[in-house]
């Protein structure tokens, strides 16, 4: 049976920690930056974690 290829575009949107955690950054902070408030803007720099069956489905991806 061949190796499963790691998802392309998960490959570039999350990242493992090294305690096995899916880390990702938070969306909506490509453009129309504008009409967002700062404090909103502050909250989106910041990445965060997935946790339960959504992280086990995004390591299948990522082949780990």
């Amino acid at each position: 049976m061949p190796k499963m290829k790691t998802h392309s575009g998960a490959k570039k949107r999350f990242s493992l920690t090294g305690t096995g955690k899916v880390k990702f950054a938070r969306p909506n902070k490509g453009h129309f930056l504008t009409t967002k408030n700062q404090g909103r803007k502050r909250k989106l720099r910041k990445g965060s974690y997935i946790a339960g069956k959504n992280a086990n489905n995004i390591k299948t991806l990522l082949c780990k």
